[in-house]
């Protein structure tokens, strides 16, 4: 739907591609992939981010596949993914074996993990990524065994995309609106009564809702007032500096909460031109800036890569379900990101 920014995965499954660029476009918004130079990223060296990185996963395991298969030069673009931490998108079954794995990995490394919470009820209006939990007492369930594995690992956990700004826009039915905000505002409270836990929730984009205070109300119903701070550009492809600009004014009616930035797949920005379903598995991108705590700027607590690159973001433009792998388009990613 028109201004709808993306879905997002849950789970990866490891495919091996015998294509090295991302699928030809299906429409006429497909123009030729926009070679405008990037912007220039802060200093983010990965040995100097504070994150986990998971030896598992599906960018790991394609480059040990084409490794084997004498595809070096491959692989080593692939590594700009692999070795960069992402976020691990949590199960909607049962949260607790995949975060206690990754925990106990980011424990031995010295590391912060981050964690996306992605099974709210009614979860994106039916659309490419629907689902989550069955009800608002499954939600509550999945929440708490969710906090009780993170238990006191240092973790960050970028909580509901979609969620809030869906009731802005209108996309969540209105009969749901009272029941998300409750459930979010006590998943904030459940995920903080962890020490060494961070939260922020969602806000979005600055294409998605143009007008930032139309989130600010909905924001601390949902309880912002005891998260850490909000998220921006989750799985979209806004450059930094306009996330930058969008977040100061959030925080500014918002008494000065910080947000981080997902700059997983901005490098070159959004498809020129824009049109239907721009935001869905779009050509042409590249990744963006690595994950760092150290982004000059005082609102901005981190950029980090919440969408995990690679990962489809629905059947469209010849990709495969949402979050499934999609080595051909990580490929892309890598092979035209600047660092």
């Amino acid at each position: 739907m028109p201004g709808r920014p993306r879905p997002r995965s849950l789970a990866a499954a490891l495919g091996v591609a015998l294509l090295i660029a991302a699928a030809p476009g299906c429409g006429s918004e497909e123009s030729a992939p926009s070679r405008a130079p990037a912007e220039a990223p802060p200093e983010a060296a990965p040995a100097g981010s504070p994150y986990w990185v998971d030896p598992e996963s599906d960018a790991a395991r394609q480059v040990a596949a084409w490794e084997a298969q004498g595809r070096g030069g491959e692989a080593q673009l692939l590594r700009r993914i692999s070795e960069r931490p992402m976020a691990l998108w949590v199960p909607g079954d049962d949260p607790g074996p995949a975060i206690r794995r990754a925990a106990k990995g980011a424990r031995a490394a010295g590391r912060v993990l981050v964690l996306t919470a992605y099974n709210i009820p009614h979860r994106d209006c039916g659309q490419h990524s629907a689902g989550g939990a069955a009800g608002a007492t499954a939600y509550r369930d999945w929440i708490g065994a969710f906090a009780d594995a993170v238990g006191d690992a240092r973790a960050v956990v970028v909580l509901e995309p979609d969620a809030v700004p869906h009731i802005v826009d209108g996309c969540t039915q209105a009969a749901h609106h009272e029941e998300r905000l409750r459930l979010l505002s006590e998943a904030v409270t459940r995920l903080k009564g962890n020490r060494n836990t961070k939260v922020y929730l969602d806000a979005g984009n600055p294409a998605w809702i143009p007008d930032p205070m139309k989130l600010v109300e909905p924001l601390f119903k949902a309880g912002l007032g005891r998260a850490d701070g909000f998220s921006l550009n989750v799985s979209n492809f806004q450059p930094d500096a306009a996330g930058r600009e969008y977040g100061a004014r959030i925080s500014e009616a918002a008494h000065g909460k910080h947000f981080v930035i997902d700059t997983s797949r901005n490098g070159l920005g959004p498809l020129p031109g824009g049109g239907h379903e721009s935001w869905c598995n779009p050509p042409g991108r590249a990744l963006g800036a690595a994950p760092t705590d150290r982004t000059g700027d005082p609102l901005v607590d981190a950029y980090l890569w919440i969408k995990r690159p690679g990962e489809s973001d629905g059947p469209c433009r010849g990709g495969p379900a949402a979050g499934r792998w999609w080595p051909e388009y990580a490929l892309g990613l890598a092979s035209r990101a600047s660092q």
